[in-house]
């Protein structure tokens, strides 16, 4: 963790940070935003598969959602990640990143991370390629979902990276 980052506890999220984790997506201006009863439901049901940042105070500053893959046990999705736009420049969504990682790739010994990022995202796209840089996995990229399938209204297409494959040693972050 660096200095920047000292400050920060990386810890499980509770259904108590669901309202938080729901006002981060809304306020990061990129994210789809789900309903505030989804986040709630994440913390409580994914929690294991997910991490928050939490300010001294302990109010959570970002996040990364995630599960793994039921067809998939050894690929982790990850759903989204965003930190607070006071938070933002710190590395705090790399750290976030690596330590979820390190602890489910521990536990249930994933291979594969999986992500979805629209064409427009390059800070996402810069994440999760830096990711793979860091734990020396290659990325293929595809498109999962096309804008046609959206029934929404105008959507990007979903680009499918997937990182892999993480070794042990991968599984934690070089410094």
């Amino acid at each position: 963790m660096t200095a920047a980052q000292a400050d920060l506890l990386i810890d499980r999220p509770s259904v108590t940070d669901g309202a938080a984790l729901w006002r981060i997506a809304k306020d990061s201006g990129t994210l789809d935003l789900n309903s505030s009863y989804s986040y709630l439901l994440w913390c409580r049901d994914f929690a294991a598969t997910s991490v928050v940042a939490r300010a001294a105070d302990g109010e959570p500053v970002g996040f990364v959602t995630g599960y793994v893959r039921p067809d998939r046990p050894h690929t982790l999705l990850v759903w989204q990640v965003a930190v607070d736009a006071a938070y933002r420049g710190r590395g705090i969504a790399a750290a976030l990143l690596d330590g979820l990682t390190e602890r489910v790739g521990g536990e249930r010994q994933i291979t594969h991370v999986e992500t979805t990022i629209t064409p427009d995202n390059t800070a996402s796209a810069r994440l999760f390629t830096s990711y793979a840089a860091r734990h020396g996995a290659s990325v293929t990229r595809e498109v999962l979902f096309d804008a046609a399938l959206f029934p929404d209204g105008p959507h990007e297409p979903e680009v499918l990276y997937v990182i892999g494959p993480l070794t042990p040693t991968s599984a934690r972050p070089s410094h």
